[in-house]
């Protein structure tokens, strides 16, 4: 039996509330009954200052980045979800990625990654995810092409977490499947 692919899951918000990591929970658990092995993690857990290139001069690279460019290292793919701040990615999203490209070797080079978003807008955070991927690809990941954008995702979540749609869960199955089918196929 091969072994499962092992995938690194974590949001680009720490708000306690994020409809990004309640979307990120939901992704996570298909993608386990997908077959692999997923660790989630909070970016919280790992506090990094603002990138800054006298810091880094000065400092080196801060001990939490280490960490985790070796989980990510450590994995054959990522599951990342993407809040939306005015149209663009997260502050701390780009900064833990800029951070950890500061690394002799990039983290990220022959990863398999899949992005996902969640918004109260319309959009649902299309435009952020869009951003992320792009530089996913420039870092020399393989994105997969399948997406899920949840809009109105204030209105999408039970009580207990889960989505109210059978169309968002099917949108979730589906992001779920490709990570795990292309990270087997690319890892194997």
């Amino acid at each position: 039996m091969p072994t499962p692919p092992r995938i690194l899951a974590f949001a680009g918000s720490v708000r306690r509330d994020s409809l990004n990591r309640k979307l990120l929970a939901v992704v996570v658990a298909e993608t386990r009954a997908a077959g692999a092995e997923v660790t989630s993690i909070e970016l919280r857990d790992f506090p990094i200052p603002l990138y800054d290139g006298d810091l880094e001069d000065e400092k080196g690279i801060p001990e939490n980045v280490t960490k985790l460019a070796a989980l990510i290292t450590g994995h054959q793919g990522l599951l990342i979800a993407s809040p939306e701040y005015n149209a663009l990615i997260t502050p701390l999203l780009k900064n833990t990625i800029d951070w950890c490209t500061r690394l002799d070797d990039n983290p990220f080079e022959g990863k398999v990654a899949a992005v996902v978003s969640a918004s109260p807008g319309a959009f649902g955070g299309v435009r952020s995810a869009a951003v992320v991927r792009q530089l996913l690809m420039k870092l020399g990941c393989t994105v997969v092409p399948v997406e899920f954008a949840l809009s109105k995702a204030h209105e999408a979540f039970e009580p207990d977490g889960r989505l109210k749609s059978a169309h968002s869960l099917e949108s979730a199955r589906k992001v779920a499947a490709a990570l795990v089918r292309t990270t087997a196929r690319l890892s194997g």
